[in-house]
Parts: structure tokens; sequence; C-alpha cells
């Protein structure tokens, strides 16, 4: 089948990695509708490009089977956080030929039960693959968003999506970065440099890693696995995992600002950033390159793109096609 008759479907497709991957659907000839609940949320950029949207709650089973159909091509579930989710999307998901449900890093535990979202910081392999232990699945009646109960419902999401049967890529996010982010981490810093700030000030001397997902290489590898139907796990992170430092200093060349990085040391007051972590996080990327996946560009180019978004300047969400 040619891509200009391929058809996406993405439930939850107006925040950052759905936009993402409309984008790069359509400009790659795929006809795509998307789902919110929002009308003023959709990207007018989307809108112009021909990318659909529906008006359509993520629990409404009825009105999704009527946008999904006879089936697609392609069906992206952004929007999956309980196993009930996923049970209620089975009669939908089975009429599609590939199908992608978005999962988080936060599922995984080291060897000592510690994870991300626990009282004691985890210490994980570096890179972390995808055989990566992970948390036990959300009992039933787990509020999904809460601290304590995310993870264990995104396990519950993956093993129920897992075991349908079915062509379904889970895909396990990092922080995720990029234009329509809906709290963009990158926001204060950006907002410090455009009031005037001389100096950013960052604890631990800026050298924690938190490994970053950009929402554009995250639609590269969704695209790599609709060519490539299978059942599988994957990792979606950026090719390089960026220090804190290196983060802010790609902020600031992006909206040409000039001032300096100052590195606290630890246990100085200040400095505080939304990418502070006490060990080590990368999430192991082989598995994907296997696919002949290829990233979009780098972290770090593509953490400059949200910084210029969210300063209102021009902004090229996507690096052009190979």
């Amino acid at each position: 089948m040619s891509s200009s008759t391929r058809r996406a479907v993405i439930l939850g497709g107006t925040g950052a990695i759905g936009a993402a991957t409309a984008q790069r659907l359509v400009e790659g000839g795929w006809r795509v509708d998307v789902t919110g609940r929002d009308p003023g949320r959709m990207p007018p950029e989307l809108t112009h490009q021909g990318v659909r949207f529906h008006a359509i709650d993520r629990r409404d089973g009825a009105a999704v089977s009527r946008l999904v159909g006879s089936g697609a091509d392609l069906l992206v579930d952004l929007l999956a956080y309980e196993r009930d989710d996923v049970r209620g999307l089975l009669p939908m998901m089975a009429d599609c030929a590939s199908l992608v449900i978005a999962s988080s890093r936060a599922v995984y535990v080291d060897g000592e039960g510690r994870h991300l979202n626990g009282d004691q910081p985890p210490r994980f392999p570096l890179p972390m693959p995808e055989s990566t232990a992970t948390l036990s699945p959300a009992a039933p009646g787990t509020n999904p968003f809460t601290r304590e109960g995310y993870a264990p419902s995104k396990v519950a999401v993956e093993q129920e999506a897992l075991t349908s049967g079915l062509p379904v890529t889970v895909l396990r996010l990092s922080k995720v970065h990029g234009p329509w982010a809906r709290n963009a981490r990158t926001r204060p810093i950006v907002e410090q440099m455009l009031a005037g700030a001389e100096a950013i000030e960052l604890t631990d001397r800026g050298s924690s890693v938190d490994h970053l997902t950009a929402a554009a290489n995250t639609a590269g590898l969704i695209e790599t696995v609709a060519d490539a139907p299978g059942t599988r796990v994957l990792n979606s992170a950026d090719p390089d995992a960026l220090t804190a430092a290196e983060i802010v200093h790609a902020i600031g060349a992006a909206i040409d600002w000039e001032g300096e990085i100052v590195g606290l040391e630890p246990g100085e007051a200040g400095g505080e950033h939304p990418w502070s972590a006490p060990s080590p996080i990368v999430l192991d990327m082989r598995a994907a390159r296997e696919l002949d996946y290829q990233p979009v560009a780098s972290g770090r180019e593509l953490i400059g793109a949200e910084a210029r978004w969210v300063a209102g300047m021009d902004y090229h969400p996507c690096s052009p096609r190979a």
C-alpha cells in the first residue's frame, strides 16, 4: 500500500508527541486523524497541513470506534493510563495494522526494588535496556494519577497490550520535550533568560544526567514501527544524554542568551532545575536502532527548538527527512 493511502489515528494528538507525530506523518503523505477534548489546543499548524481534529474523550469507546471505523494502518494511543483503557480499545485495535501505546521509564525498578517515584533514588544500569525489571502491575482500583499509582498502572497497561496477541509496540518514554509541550520544562529557564538574567545557577555543578525524549524523535520512531509491526517494548530517548549544564547551554544558544551558567557545589542552596537526578539515568536505544530507526536530530538541537517555541521565536520542530 502506498504511503499516500495510509491512515493514522492518534488518541491524544494535541500535545508534544501527538502533534509531532501527526506532523511527521502528514508530511509523509499519511491521512491523519487526532483526538482531544479541547479544540482550542489543536495546533493551527497541523490544521493547515490537513490533520483532522476530533473532539473525543479517550474513554468514549463508541466515539473512538466510529473514528477508527473499519480500521487504520496505525493507531497511536498516548492516553492509556490503566488496564481498562486498553481493554476497552481492543476491538478497535484488532482492526489496525500497527499499534503504538505510550508508557514510561517510570516502570523500571532496580535490583534493590527502588524506582523513580519512590522515596529512595534508584541506581540503574548504564545504559538501561528494555529487559530491566519493572514494578508489579497495579491492583484494580488504583488511581493512575498519583505518584504511587502512576508507574504500576503503566505496567498494567503494558501487560494488557503485550498479551493481546496484536502487533503492539510499547514505547517507554523519558522526560518529553518539544514544541506543543503542555508543561514545557524549559519555560522557567527561558523566562529567566528573556528577563535579562546574567547567570543561571544549577545545583550539583549542573552535572546530573537525566536522559530526555524529544517528541520529534519519538515521532520518527513511531513512523519506523508503523512500517515494521510487531509485539515489543522499546525505549524512546534522544541519541545524546545531556548533562543539566549542556541542556541549559543549548537553551541559551537557541534564544541568543549570552549569560553565564554557574554550577553550584553539592549541598549549596539554590540552582534547582527540572533535570536533576541523584544518579545518572540513560535509556538504551539499541533495540530501536535494530529496526533501522534513525533519530530526527540530537536532543541538544531539539531542546533548542522547544526553547524557541516557548520564547515565541521561529522554530523547526522536526528536521527535514533524510
